[in-house]
């Protein structure tokens, strides 16, 4: 696949890529779009405070890393069609909310909920797999995420001018806020008649259960409860966060570990039910795969997009008291992180495409992004200014190649469980933001530079010892195991049978 091929609209496959990463650009834009008007925000509400917004900034991400699970098992039983038309419309309700919201509980619950609008990024790498054979998905996933994860930098440019300039007056922050959730909803409405889940009905490939993740042996089995148990206890971190913040007593922190720790249990028991029969049964040699990609992979996502998330969020104000420049500045020049992801992304997938060796690629970008970082642990003043612009463009670069050539490998390690893989990785994605973050308020951003190549070394280290090259990875077709034909004939079966009842 070449980049000109992007201009060819009348194609299919084209056609649905365009439509998918606009979806997903339009839902990180509304996800993202109390941040670029929070100024605004706290003039025209006078019972507002910073540590508000603070706190629901936390309740922006709290929910995504369970709800990429739970989207991650949706996709592999309704497809990825009908999940993102009803994630874009059911989020448009919180998203008015909290628009028109005038009490702390309606704008606290709104955003809380909001936040599960982040899992849209697992359901559009389902869909672009679906339509794309294995030798072009690295560029097309890259090309997807790039694009549609520009949304959250859209919507810190535009929505302040929106606001102050369509609309004006105090209301006018609530008045953007509603208008990208009624373009959320619109835009849910038209994808749903507007696209279909891959060229044909074979395209997806249902799980045989999606209340987990299947796996090909026993310890495989461990493994995943192992790599489970984070996703949900992560959130422990926000429960402590928020207390701090002096927004949950003592007993509403006790509660909310207890339903943390009630999940987990919960996930562990969907693992054990969905496994232990095939496992008993036994896992055809055809059908079985290695859960330590996966894990090595979730690991690769926690160093780049959990790290991408956590140093957004600290540059401006590193450049800003560092080299002594202005707010704006500053945050023009920060800005480059992301103005980067929309070549780079797409060129780690095409570079994992055109390479013939995903496994190769995978290790040279964490590599990478450990070297990076080692570098901007090493600024300081004395560094001249378009030096330190340099390397945060060459850290850029590593790390969105990176998130592009994990998801280059993702849906070619079990074809019916990529909504699965594709949830828990970007889940990881989360965890890491959420760690990083949680650690920055200890050290300084000196000591999270490198704290943060640290942890991409590491990663790169779980990749070296553990992924492997998939098999069929630049195949014109995806592999067909003997369970994904006996699933497929079973569903004929029913579907003949239906008529019959009738």
């Amino acid at each position: 696949m070449k980049v000109a091929d992007l201009f060819k609209f009348r194609t299919p496959e084209i056609r649905a890529l365009h439509l998918t990463w606009i979806a997903f650009f339009i839902t990180f834009y509304v996800w993202f779009n109390m941040a670029p008007l929070a100024s605004s925000m706290l003039k025209s509400v006078d019972w507002l405070t910073p540590d508000d917004i603070k706190l629901f900034a936390i309740c922006n991400v709290a929910l995504t890393i369970p709800a990429r699970i739970i989207v991650g098992m949706a996709l592999d039983r309704f497809g990825p069609r009908r999940v993102f038309s009803v994630l874009m419309v059911l989020m448009s309700i919180p998203a008015l909310v909290f628009a028109f919201g005038n009490s702390m509980t309606q704008l606290l619950v709104a955003r809380l909920v909001l936040s599960s609008v982040g899992a849209s990024f697992v359901v559009g790498i389902h869909m672009t797999a679906l339509w794309f054979k294995p030798k072009h998905i690295g560029f097309a996933e890259g090309f997807y995420a790039g694009w549609g994860n520009f949304g959250s930098a859209a919507a810190a440019m535009t929505l302040p001018t929106i606001a102050l300039t369509w609309y004006g007056g105090p209301e006018g922050w609530r008045w953007a806020i509603a208008q990208s959730a009624i373009v959320m909803a619109a835009y849910g409405v038209f994808y749903w008649f507007a696209i279909t889940d891959g060229p044909d009905a074979k395209a997806h490939r249902k799980a045989r259960k999606a209340m987990a993740m299947e796996v090909s042996s026993w310890a495989d089995m461990i493994k995943l409860i192992l790599w489970t148990i984070p996703l949900v206890g992560v959130l422990g971190i926000l429960v402590w966060r928020i207390q701090n913040l002096g927004y949950l007593s003592t007993t509403g922190a006790t509660i909310a570990y207890l339903v943390i720790a009630a999940v987990v249990l919960y996930q562990v028991v969907q693992i054990l039910r969905v496994n232990v029969p095939i496992l008993k049964k036994g896992v055809p040699e055809d059908d079985k795969y290695s859960f330590n990609s996966v894990a090595a992979l979730n690991s690769t996502y926690f160093a780049n997009f959990g790290a991408e998330l956590a140093v957004v969020s600290m540059l401006p104000m590193f450049f800003e008291q560092t080299w002594g420049l202005t707010a704006a500045a500053a945050g023009l020049i920060a800005s480059s992180f992301a103005f980067v992801n929309l070549v780079a992304r797409p060129m780690g997938g095409l570079v994992s495409d055109r390479l013939g060796n995903r496994r190769f690629v995978m290790l040279s970008y964490m590599f990478g992004i450990g070297i990076g970082f080692v570098l901007m642990g090493l600024l300081n003043a004395k560094w001249p200014l378009v030096i330190a612009i340099a390397i945060t463009i060459f850290t850029s670069f590593f790390v969105q190649g990176a998130e592009g050539a994990t998801f280059g490998i993702i849906p070619s390690i079990k074809r019916r469980i990529t909504g699965q893989i594709s949830g828990m990785a970007g889940a990881y994605g989360n965890v890491g933001a959420v760690v990083y973050l949680t650690i920055f308020t200890f050290v300084t951003p000196t000591q999270f530079f490198f704290i943060i190549a640290t942890g991409a070394f590491l990663s790169w280290l779980i990749c070296l010892v553990w992924l492997k090259e998939p098999e069929g990875a630049f195949d014109e077709e995806y592999y067909v195991s003997s369970v994904d034909r006996m699933i497929e004939e079973q569903e004929l079966a029913a579907a003949r049978a239906k008529p019959q009842q009738g």
